[in-house]
């Protein structure tokens, strides 16, 4: 019987590399490679809900992305979560860029038990610009990706290091305007700081403010709230955390054994244990006729916060403790 593609033992006449491998088990830079891909398949058409499911494809649902640079006026860094990723990657081409790639050299790769760690010190965002003038940027960096080990082998952290940048014009066009001082020097400007358009500055720049406001925005997307009664609520829920003691570890109860004693020995334990029960009485109730101040030393005020705003429009007042050991309430 003749062997066909279905055996396992087949070989093809195209060589070992005909056959089709399992999706997304292999090399983490590939995946990169299908990114690229996706990101020239975008058109002058494509929504918001386009971008949703790039990162969708590309990044987990609680993926983070990172940018570290440095501006005139000092270092930067910016660090976004997974709802506000599609909105930066369409700001790129928002700023005039018609192509973007990123290119990985020398790359090194760590697998842990449920994570690809991928390392690239010679990493080149390569960004394509039609306006307002023809040029290529080339940004190099540092970049440092962590991949879920899975069968879908999205990215969990993204962190890009940018240290230098180049923009590249083509000879072409300086020798059509060669003649035309104005446009020489229009031409010699950056259009781009550190590799970025200004229109990706400024969304990281607006992300700073954004990326706080999400647990309201998702507290406001799902149970309707206005977004007094969203901010009420989450700060109510924050000083619960914050006052809520930490559990306890459960002991085991350790069990005693019983010695046999003589009668002598057990007649004096008895009146031992009579005047030990006397005396612990008397601590449990000198300890019991203490004021409160003593017993946790150093106690001015116990919070008491409430979803009603206070007569100062206040959502927590607190309740001081007097030295006569009565409460007092204060807005």
């Amino acid at each position: 019987m003749s062997s066909t593609p279905h055996d396992p033992f087949y070989s093809s006449p195209f060589g070992p590399f005909y056959r089709r491998h399992t999706p997304y088990m292999v090399q983490p830079e590939y995946r990169i490679y299908e990114m690229n891909k996706r990101l020239q398949s975008r058109t002058e058409d494509s929504d918001n809900l386009w971008w949703d499911a790039f990162a969708t494809e590309f990044f987990e649902d609680d993926a983070t992305l990172t940018l570290s640079f440095c501006l005139e006026d000092g270092p930067k860094r910016y660090t976004i979560g997974r709802t506000l990723i599609p909105r930066y990657f369409s700001t790129v081409f928002e700023g005039g860029v018609t192509d973007l790639y990123y290119i990985l050299k020398h790359s090194k790769e760590s697998y842990h038990n449920s994570s690809i760690t991928v390392d690239c010190d010679q990493c080149a965002m390569v960004t394509q610009h039609g306006k307002p003038m023809f040029t290529k940027v080339c940004t190099e960096g540092r970049l440092i990706l962590e991949f879920t080990f899975d069968d879908l082998m999205r990215i969990k952290t993204w962190h890009f290091t940018i240290r230098q940048y180049r923009e590249l014009v083509p000879r072409s066009i300086l020798a059509m305007h060669a003649q035309d001082p104005q446009v020489l020097d229009q031409l010699s400007k950056n259009i781009t700081r550190m590799g970025l358009t200004n229109f990706t500055l400024n969304y990281l720049r607006l992300c700073v403010i954004l990326e706080p406001m999400q647990e309201l925005m998702s507290r406001h997307k799902t149970y309707n709230l206005s977004p007094r009664d969203c901010l009420k609520t989450c700060l109510f829920q924050k000083w619960q955390r914050m006052v809520a003691p930490p559990a306890e570890p459960t002991r085991q109860p350790t069990t005693k054994r019983r010695k046999r004693k003589n009668s002598t020995s057990s007649t004096s334990n008895s009146s031992a244990g009579n005047n030990a029960n006397s005396t612990g009485s008397k601590k449990k109730t000198t300890a019991a006729n203490l004021s409160l101040p003593t017993q946790v030393p150093g106690l001015g005020a116990i919070p008491n916060c409430s979803l009603n705003p206070g007569r100062d429009g206040d959502l927590c007042h607190s309740t001081a403790v007097t030295p006569s050991g009565q409460f007092k309430e204060k807005h």
